[in-house]
């Protein structure tokens, strides 16, 4: 078990150290050649600007790699060059605290709701920075409202209800806002075939019947934006319904339009949002190819005298289309539609970002309830969205809203339920991982859907060290002039290339410099371990640092020798040209064999316990039946005590089962003789092998010896010279003892049994005397009994 363990935590150990040079390998394999390019690698990267840096071999991307690395190597903290990204807040004015019954109005430019405004980022590659954004919905918000309805025949009793709309929404929205503004837009068809007929008769009236029906037309704008509720209710009361030939209506035009023609329709920069309004569904792209206009929708403004003009010419515009333009003019949309068109409206709310979708009544009759409960949704919510990143940025979002609740990934970019003057955060991350080819700054813009208010942020990028701005054009030290010495190296220019700038990729062949690149004339170049550059052997880098090959021919490695336990020449010496140079008191082909014969001694001090010789401080046993470390265990062996027991026996006593053969068996020792135990020696008073023996004969008795041999020949036997045999026993007190105990336990049975008589008597006469005490006896006559006299009476006895 305990080799198991250790075996899996050297490998966890090795998988660790792996995995730490593979981080710190990524500067080293990027074979940075300035300190511009190095910083470009990653994060940790570092440049050396040492001049004196690198060893003789080492190529200029060895300057290249993580701090610690480089301090390690010999390269001050001072000489190292590793700039660090940044954030400046140039623009930070504070979020609007306004209240709707202060008698001052502030103008729309002067609100603020995001914060900051503007910031500046220094980005490193790989290296990100992360700030907060703060939005705050502000009370009494202006807010512009157009309405935008479909005047196709099917609406005729909707435009009834919408008459009134001005004053009637004027009114309900002072409960939001202050400062309100509607305007009024409508829309039919396309005015060609086969939208609508375009027979002369059909263009005057496009209804059946006795309906008198206005011209159809693409979209019109009625009334510009405006704080006058009458005459939004004075010009809507004009507009007549119109007609066309197919069921879905020509709605996206007219979003279009109202979208990019600011101007006239009045936007300003404050919420704003339109109200699209319709019983039908929509054409989009390529349904204009049905009337042979094939040109795609410009996106651009083309109205005159407030009527869209060039319907005929372009076709619908497709639904990305409109999201970019509705996003870009921060337009929210409300989608006042009825019933039977729900579920295609919900779709197309799921694609135009702040959009909403309301049931509007078969006669529009509740369509001021829904703009307000689809505004309070839509303006309820805040999602943030950015405009295209550089190349190589990204950008990842982290909402905190309202109750702490917190979002990432897609989640990150919003928050949903804030109140009026409620504030909410962002964490904003933008990461950089290259420079851009052009290696200028770029400006990237944040902002809200449906907001006017965005964040602009200018992108620096750290494409070279501050050490470039010192470099030496033409420098004497880069092969005459072939380069610049900047940050302790040099920058050669194009067409050279080496450590010093001193080849030319014009004059260098590799077919006639390879040869001093090959060893004994063989085919491998640079023994395959390095690049032949200028006819010298640049070798190449490992992923661990530590790990090297040198020699002119790149022939040597110092990871490559012998291995033993899991480690380069056991731990115990160094690798150099693939051979293990061992450390004092070490040797072997890996370091393996240690001199030191301390781990070889005996406990009596002996090498190997004089039964083995000492090999790389592991005992190898000569005598096989012992074993262990130091050759002390024989398992096979009998004991020293019971081996030479009867020998001792016959030779002290005289007596045993060797008495007979005593002379010829056991003459190889030399018998001592001691008076007591205490004259026996001790093991601490010897240095050599000693055993302590007592032992019994065949009378029970004991007698006590040593065992010791001198230099594996000498046998040495101390004996105590009086046997320690055990008294005989007393015969007459056991017997005594044992008649008297039979004596005790017979009186003491009887006493047992006379009790147990007695008590069995008592019990038998009480319950004598009970009984007669319960008897009753009977005094009456016994019926079957006759008295012995008889008396008889004369019958004619008179008494005389």
């Amino acid at each position: 078990m305990d080799l198991k363990l250790l075996s899996i935590a050297t490998l966890l150990g090795i998988l660790c150290f792996c995995s730490a040079q593979q981080e710190g390998s990524d500067c080293i394999k990027a074979n940075a050649q300035s300190c511009g390019e190095c910083i470009q690698v990653a994060e940790k990267c570092g440049w050396c600007t040492d001049a004196d840096f690198l060893k003789q071999g080492e190529s200029k991307s060895a300057r290249c790699d993580e701090l610690k690395s480089l301090i390690t190597k010999g390269c001050s903290k001072a000489k190292i060059e590793n700039p660090r990204g940044s954030i400046s807040i140039d623009k930070d004015k504070p979020v609007t605290n306004r209240k709707k019954d202060v008698a001052e109005k502030l103008k729309p430019d002067q609100i603020t709701q995001i914060q900051p405004q503007k910031l500046s980022l220094n980005l490193r590659s790989g290296e990100a920075q992360t700030f907060k954004l703060k939005f705050k919905r502000a009370e009494d918000y202006p807010i512009d409202l157009y309405y935008l309805m479909d005047l196709s025949f099917s609406m005729k009793d909707d435009l009834e209800n919408v008459k009134n709309l001005g004053t009637d929404l004027m009114r309900e929205m002072q409960e939001i806002t202050s400062d309100f503004r509607i305007g009024f837009g409508s829309f039919v068809e396309k005015t060609v075939m086969p939208y609508i007929s375009t027979t002369p008769a059909r263009l005057l009236n496009p209804c059946t019947g006795n309906e008198n029906c206005t011209s159809p037309f693409s979209y019109k704008n009625v009334l510009k934006l405006t704080e006058n509720g009458q005459q939004f209710n004075s010009l809507v009361s004009k507009q007549q319904i119109s007609g066309n030939l197919d069921s879905p209506e020509g709605g996206f035009d007219a979003i279009m339009q109202v979208a990019v023609c600011g101007d006239a329709i009045g936007w300003r920069n404050v919420t704003r949002l339109l109200v699209f309004s319709t019983d039908a569904g929509f054409h989009f792209a390529g349904d204009g190819k049905l009337g042979g206009i094939v040109l795609p929708n410009d996106g651009k403004c083309h109205l005159e005298n407030n009527m869209y003009t060039m319907s005929h010419y372009y076709d619908y515009p497709s639904i990305a289309h409109l999201v970019q333009k509705l996003s870009d003019n921060n337009i929210q949309t409300i989608f006042a539609v009825t019933e039977e068109f729900q579920p295609v409206y919900k779709e197309l709310k799921n694609l135009i970002p702040k959009s909403a979708v309301g049931t509007l009544s078969s006669n529009s009759s509740n369509v001021i309830k829904l703009i307000i409960d689809s505004y309070n949704s839509l303006s309820s919510e805040v999602i943030l969205e950015n405009n295209k990143v550089p190349e190589g940025v990204s950008i990842k979002y982290k909402s905190i809203c309202k109750n702490g609740v917190v979002g990432t990934g897609e989640n990150g970019r919003k928050c949903s339920n804030i109140s009026i003057g409620d504030e909410v955060s962002f964490d904003i991350t933008i990461e950089s991982q290259k420079c851009p080819s052009q290696g200028k700054s770029e400006t990237i813009r944040i902002k809200p859907l449906g907001f006017n208010e965005d964040v602009e942020i200018v992108l620096n990028f750290i494409c070279e060290c501050e050490c470039s701005k010192g470099g030496e054009p033409l420098s004497k030290i880069c092969h005459n002039g072939n380069g610049t010495f900047e940050c302790g190296a040099c920058r050669c220019n194009e067409g050279r290339i080496g450590r010093l700038c001193e080849c030319s990729t014009d004059e260098v062949r590799t077919d006639d410099l390879d040869g001093n690149c090959r060893k004994d004339n063989g085919t491998d170049i640079c023994s395959n371990n390095g690049d032949c550059v200028c006819g010298t052997c640049e070798c190449k880098k490992r992923e661990n640092p530590e790990e090297r090959y040198s020699g002119k021919f790149c022939e040597c490695d110092n990871f490559n020798c012998d291995r033993s336990n899991n480690k380069l020449c056991g731990g115990h010496g160094r690798c150099e040209c693939r051979v293990c140079i061992c450390d004092a008191n070490y040797t072997g082909s890996a370091c393996d064999c240690s001199l030191d014969t301390s781990t070889c001694l005996a406990a009596n001090k002996q090498i190997c316990n004089g039964r083995g010789t000492c090999e790389c401080g592991v005992c190898k046993c000569t005598n096989l039946k012992f074993q262990g470390p130091t050759c002390e265990i024989c398992p096979t062996c009998p004991g020293v005590c019971a081996e030479h027991k009867e020998c001792v026996q016959c030779r002290a006593f005289e007596t045993g089962e060797k008495k007979d053969t005593c002379q010829r068996d056991c003459s190889y020792f030399n018998l001592i003789r001691v008076k007591d135990r205490d004259k026996l020696p001790q093991p601490a008073d010897q240095s050599y092998p000693l055993s302590h023996c007592k032992e019994r004969d065949a009378n029970d008795c004991w007698f006590y010896y040593t065992y010791a041999v001198r230099n594996d020949t000498m046998r040495e036997v101390y004996v105590v010279e009086t046997l320690e045999c055990p008294a005989g026993p007393d015969i007459i007190p056991i017997v005594a003892g044992v008649v008297a105990g039979i004596v005790l336990i017979g009186l003491a049975l009887l006493l047992i049994w006379k009790l147990l008589m007695i008590i069995h008597d008592r019990r038998e006469f009480a319950k004598f005397e009970k009984e007669k005490m319960n008897a009753k006896w009977d005094t009456g006559e016994n019926p079957i009994y006759k008295s012995a006299v008889t008396t008889v009476v004369n019958p004619k006895y008179e008494g005389k």
